[in-house]
């Protein structure tokens, strides 16, 4: 029995500690670790019965299912993660044969692969243009290059003033700067026109940046894309071996190494405020436990201004700001299959793939982009499809399938009746390209936007982002106007989630970013590195 469960079972609470992390998804446990590592004695409260937030799968009759994510390139690839060695405590990466295919055409069975050898890849990609082949591993070796730096900036710091640096010094010039600030600024759409001429390499960009919610022909989409389609090449799309909660399990016990304590089944309900300062957190059950240095939450934005903190605290800026401007990414409609058997895909490399796109080419693919945007049902959907049993044979009993599927509603809308209706379509588009899947269906489970959002507080309407990716809500933007960091307009209390940047993603980054920030403003510094940004915070959105 671990500490956090002896805690619940005796129905105490310490009385004090120095930070509480309310959430136990990935980045609350990335905190946790950060802050019991520099000696902090540190609580983690959770709602839920069992940690993880939407990290968590369950198992029934020899099927296992992730409930929420699934597929984990940046996962592998995070410095965060990396860093905390979850390997020596219990988890294991499992791949397929093949990380990605896009399926192009459903009669012919054309297709475009991610092989692990980029050789390979490049083949596929130049099947109709062979100069195509060479133009991708020349993109590749570029983002070879650039990796470590460019990762440690995206994950590791903000501003990310030392990566930067080296971002630059690996780009070797002024010009060479400018010219991937463009790249970095394009949409998928004209990013892909300008990398290709046949349509292989488009629709893999396309593809992985429809795993984001920016429009397909919009400023910053091209990036989600090309960094996807990069990690697929580098680190594969990987489940975890058992399950996605054994990726959760490991950060309890590195957590729990950590000497962090750690109690489910207990909401919080308030956290308290006095003089501008966190002083505490209240449970639902009416426990009220004293803060000495931070609270960090791993919830939504919504969540922490509009139900944890005090109204009156709240400064009007803030919460006109989130009334009016704030955006959650598009609604999510999950099906989680028992297959007797195999996918029949046309194609023969989606017969062996980890993960499968369904969608066509990029032109057909910012069609159904627009759609999504003016709040138009796709007749034609986009799918993005985890074979998990191609990747852990554990996952469901010897010669069946384990297979989900998730796409998007448009935004704005996630009632159940229109979720029923784009999970008809999801179907009917896999028959499709696979005839004769619906005669495998063993067994059928469909999760509605309200019910991911009922299984996880955090995915308000559905969204598995923490807010939309869109250029007007990221850096500085995320989640409303203020300094793009982990600081809000209250002293030691700190957003660790999602919802700030680098977004959405199992990565781990949010919390690194949010214990980093309160280690450093309870340091001898402090007074330096918090009087003014939370200042400026208050007068930005008071």
């Amino acid at each position: 029995m671990t500490r956090g469960m002896q805690a619940k079972v005796l129905g105490m609470l310490p009385r004090s500690v120095d930070a509480v992390v309310i959430g136990s998804g990935p980045n609350g446990l990335v905190s946790a670790i950060a802050l019991a590592d520099a000696g902090w004695d540190v609580l983690v409260l959770e709602a839920a019965d069992t940690f993880g937030g939407a990290v968590r799968s369950t198992e029934s009759d020899g099927w296992i299912s992730d409930r929420f994510s699934s597929n984990y390139p940046l996962g592998v690839a995070s410095p965060v993660l990396r860093a905390l060695e979850l390997e020596k405590f219990g988890l294991r990466w499992a791949y397929a044969p093949l990380p990605l295919v896009h399926l192009l055409d459903s009669e012919e069975g054309t297709s475009a692969a991610i092989h692990p050898d980029p050789e390979a890849t490049a083949k596929s990609v130049g099947a109709d243009h062979p100069g195509d082949g060479e133009a991708w591993l020349r993109l590749y070796q570029q983002y070879v290059a650039i990796r470590e730096p460019l990762l440690k900036a995206l994950l590791t710091s903000w501003p990310p003033v030392g990566p930067g640096i080296k971002l630059v010094r690996k780009l070797g010039s002024a010009g060479e700067l400018l010219r991937f600030a463009r790249f970095m600024a394009m949409p998928m759409h004209r990013m892909g026109k300008e990398l290709f001429e046949g349509p292989g390499g488009p629709a893999l960009l396309a593809g992985n940046s429809l795993h984001a919610d920016a429009p397909l022909s919009g400023a910053v989409s091209g990036t989600m894309g090309w960094l996807l389609a990069m990690l697929a090449q580098d680190v594969g799309y990987p489940v975890v071996e058992g399950g996605s909660g054994g990726l959760s399990g490991a950060l309890v016990r590195r957590a729990e190494r950590a000497g962090a304590l750690l109690v489910s089944g207990t909401p919080v309900a308030a956290i308290e405020v006095s003089s501008g300062r966190v002083t505490g957190v209240r449970t639902a059950s009416g426990e009220t436990v004293v803060v000495g240095r931070a609270v960090i939450a791993d919830v939504s934005a919504p969540a922490l201004y509009g139900e944890l903190l005090p109204n009156a605290t709240i400064p009007a800026g803030l919460r006109r700001d989130l009334d009016e401007r704030f955006e959650w990414d598009y609604p999510t409609v999950k099906l989680n299959y028992r297959l007797s058997g195999p996918i029949p895909w046309r194609s023969t490399d989606a017969r062996t793939a980890g993960v499968v796109h369904l969608g066509g080419t990029a032109d057909e693919l910012v069609h159904l982009s627009a759609d999504l945007d003016t709040g138009r049902l796709p007749s034609q959907p986009f799918l993005l499809i985890g074979q998990t049993t191609k990747s852990d044979p554990t996952r469901s009993p010897e010669g069946t399938e384990a297979v989900w599927t998730y796409s998007h509603l448009p935004r704005g809308i996630a009632d159940d009746e229109s979720a029923e209706k784009l999970a008809h379509r999801m179907e009917r588009a896999i028959e499709r390209y696979a005839p004769g899947f619906s005669d495998l269906i063993i067994d059928r489970d469909l999760q509605r936007p309200s019910d991911l959002e009922s299984g996880n507080a955090a995915l308000g309407l559905g969204a598995v982002g923490g807010g939309t990716m869109q250029l007007q809500q990221q850096l500085i933007f995320r989640p409303t106007i203020g300094l793009g960091s982990p600081r809000t307009f209250v002293s030691g209390l700190y957003l660790g989630s999602s919802a700030i940047h680098p977004g959405g993603g199992v990565h781990g980054a949010c919390g690194h970013l949010a214990a980093r920030t309160a280690l450093r403003d309870a340091s001898l510094i402090g007074p330096l590195t918090r009087t003014l940004p939370t200042a400026a915070l208050r007068h930005l959105q008071r």
